[in-house]
């Protein structure tokens, strides 16, 4: 069957539109987390929020003061559930009225925020729109390389950000996700690139319809773990000593016990799910090979991610181990997930060197 080259120019043309919208986005997100909207300033936006809900507007002094301040994040709330509940209100009501200037305008505290997500949401339509004609223009499943493999898994965490956003308010991810998918789609048109083609007749096969999605579920849900964990590091830190100067929207962030329990959830569905794309691949390869299992260098390390997420569930619940240790592991996790996608596809050989590159 012959390849669309028309589609598959129109696939690499949604590519670069999705890098240039996801740039604009990661640079606007980055404003709302270093801008003064969401880690500094937080006063004036609780007291408009209280005179809206009733509560009293009267700041607090002193040590009292100073301890709500610290207080920011605690328990999964802090700044960014304060200034949502601003947000939320809309316009400013009567109660507004004694604050001169202000009387009649809307508050904005997060207006950044808004915009940067209004763009991934563009963004993420661009990079699906290059799945789809890429998939129109060789018409079979989209994941056969390494470059058709990461556009795939991009867009999925670009569009799980997004969905996640309907239910809580993760916005100050932004800007990492955004240049997350930025970075990958540079790799993708430049070291994993692969012109639109047939598959190869080792892939023709039912299986590569549930080994590959599955793998790249698994990827997607590791590397959002992965984040949470990150985030987490930082923030416990800033839990027993506020960071200043450029640093302190961390102080703001959730507390580190709620990104914790979250960057968890993450982790045991992936490896539950990755636990499935190591058994798919043994029986996809005793159909290809006539063995389950042959030590081949994509075997050998997609086991080793295995065991190193069994090792972090275990370290979880181990006594001894300390929540900022156990994220350590999972960054150990995500890291040699990375290895065995990348380097293991590039530069091992092996019976499982389709990365097309």
């Amino acid at each position: 069957m012959d390849v669309n080259v028309a589609l598959a120019q129109w696939s690499n043309l949604l590519i670069y539109s999705a890098m240039a919208v996801y740039a604009i986005a990661f640079i606007i997100y980055a404003f709302d987390l270093f801008g003064p909207a969401f880690a500094g300033d937080t006063q004036k936006v609780e007291e408009k929020a209280g005179r809206r809900s009733g509560r009293s507007t009267r700041p607090e002094t002193g040590k009292a003061a100073s301890t709500a301040a610290q207080r920011g994040g605690a328990a999964g709330s802090g700044t960014t559930a304060v200034l949502d509940d601003a947000e939320a209100t809309g316009t400013s009501g009567a109660g507004d009225s004694a604050d001169g200037g202000d009387a009649g305008k809307t508050l904005d505290v997060r207006r950044w925020a808004r915009a940067g997500t209004a763009l991934t949401v563009l963004a993420a339509a661009f990079h699906v729109g290059a799945i789809v004609t890429r998939t129109l223009a060789v018409m079979r499943v989209p994941w056969s390389n390494m470059m058709e493999y990461a556009l795939i898994a991009s867009a999925v965490v670009s569009v799980a950000y997004l969905v996640l956003l309907r239910f809580r308010d993760f916005r100050y991810l932004g800007t990492f996700v955004t240049f997350s998918v930025l970075l990958v789609l540079g790799l993708c048109i430049t070291v994993f690139h692969t012109p639109a083609a047939q598959i190869i007749p080792a892939l023709d096969n039912y299986w590569i319809w549930i080994h590959v999605p599955i793998a790249i579920l698994s990827t997607v849900l590791l590397f959002l773990s992965a984040i949470f964990a990150l985030v987490q590091i930082v923030r416990s830190r800033s839990e027993s000593k506020p960071w200043r100067g450029p640093l302190r929207f961390i102080n703001a962030l959730p507390g580190s016990k709620d990104l914790e329990k979250t960057s968890y959830r993450f982790a045991a569905v992936g490896f539950v799910t990755w636990t499935f794309t190591l058994v798919a691949g043994a029986f996809w390869a005793e159909i290809a090979w006539g063995r389950y299992w042959g030590w081949d260098s994509k075997e050998i390390w997609t086991f080793v991610v295995w065991v190193v997420y069994a090792a972090y569930l275990h370290a979880r619940a181990t006594r001894g181990w300390t929540p900022t240790r156990v994220a350590v592991l999972n960054l150990v996790g995500i890291a040699t997930v990375i290895f065995n996608f990348s380097i293991v596809n590039l530069y091992f050989n092996g019976l499982h060197a389709y990365s097309g590159v």
